[in-house]
């Protein structure tokens, strides 16, 4: 009697693609002389990720339906010993890695995700290199204007810092009008330019900054400590009095919420992300307190912010495209409370149905 998995071992040697096929597969089944039971549980159930464990997941498994188990049988020998095996294997991986491609960026949660790989790289790409050029050849000659001006604004208006806001407006207003279109909604309900507030938003693209600066409002942003190291835009944000904060740190986590607090008693307004990070897959996350703590210390008002459309032009992790799209700010009528638990899930609730009206 011939050892069905001695003779798969022997025939699978001289077959590449078979033999790496079990590695994906638990083949401590029930071995016969008619051929070899492949199969897995269901609690053993691979997670097939790239192409290659697509084509090879389609050769060996067929649809669940025989007590939960999926099985195939096969000889060894008469099967693996067939030359069109491999070159099947061949077709079926170059056929499924443009659905793997497919699939990953509809992933991303946006209805529009779902474009074959190769429209998207060769236009989105184009468009974000374009993207960096025009922010960069701004933001040289801006930055001049900023560093001129700067002593200035120290001794004339060292906590609001207008005069950079609005050097800032104009260099984010250059860099985003040829690549897509904002549109203001509620601008009357935002606070007189004298009025400390804080400011809230969701957080779903890196274009966010360049969107909210178009506002033309003194607020002052936190940002990564990291974020500052970078030539020019981390300088020229330095000089804007943007706030460090190091994401991890504790200590670094209650400085930052007492300079805001600082800040507002001073006569500045504050602008947060309560999510704490942007979005991946366009969901609007949870919302951290500080924010609403602050607010609630100080006895200023919250103004909601809901950002329509940035997560589709310029996807959170794909930083080096910029789709074709337009902009949605949907800024709501200021909130005010003594609980900040309160004003935390009101102001969330409000930018949710902002985003599921809007988006």
């Amino acid at each position: 009697m011939i050892n069905p998995l001695k003779s798969a071992s022997v025939s699978l040697s001289h077959h590449p693609p078979a033999a790496k096929l079990l590695r994906f597969v638990d083949c401590s089944e029930l071995c016969t002389s008619q051929g070899l039971q492949v199969g897995c549980p269901p609690y053993r159930q691979p997670s097939l990720r790239n192409s290659n464990n697509f084509a090879l997941n389609s050769f060996l498994r067929t649809p669940n339906k025989y007590s939960g188990v999926s099985q195939h049988y096969f000889n060894p020998r008469v099967e693996f010993d067939r030359p069109f095996v491999y070159n099947k294997l061949q077709n079926w991986n170059k056929f499924s890695r443009n659905i793997v491609a497919r699939s990953e960026l509809a992933e991303t949660g946006y209805p529009d995700a779902g474009y074959p790989s190769s429209d998207l790289q060769l236009s989105s790409k184009f468009r974000g290199i374009c993207f960096y050029a025009v922010t960069a050849f701004a933001a040289i000659f801006l930055f001049v204007l900023m560093m001129l001006a700067h002593p200035f604004v120290l001794l004339l208006d060292r906590y609001k810092r207008r005069a950079q806001h609005l050097v800032a407006k104009i260099w984010a207003t250059l860099t985003v009008s040829p690549f897509y279109k904002i549109e203001f909604e509620g601008l009357e309900n935002l606070p007189g330019s004298d009025t400390p507030a804080v400011y809230v938003s969701n957080h779903q693209s890196f274009l966010d900054i360049y969107t909210l600066l178009t506002l033309g409002r003194s607020f002052k942003f936190i940002s990564k400590t990291g974020i500052f190291l970078i030539p020019i835009i981390g300088w020229a944000m330095f000089m804007m009095g943007t706030i460090p904060l190091k994401r991890m740190d504790s200590r670094s986590q209650l400085d930052c919420l007492k300079r805001c607090m600082d800040l507002i008693k001073k006569g500045a307004s504050v602008f947060f992300f309560p999510e704490g990070t942007r979005s991946r897959d366009g969901k609007l996350g949870s919302f951290k307190k500080g924010a609403f703590s602050v607010a609630v210390k100080t006895r200023v008002p919250v103004v909601p912010i809901a950002l329509v459309g940035t997560g589709k032009i310029m996807p959170a992790g794909m930083e080096g495209i910029v789709n074709p799209g337009s902009v949605k700010v949907v800024i709501h009528k200021p909130i005010e409370g003594n609980d900040a638990e309160v004003l935390c899930n009101e102001a969330r609730a409000i930018i949710a149905d902002a985003l599921y009206q809007k988006g």
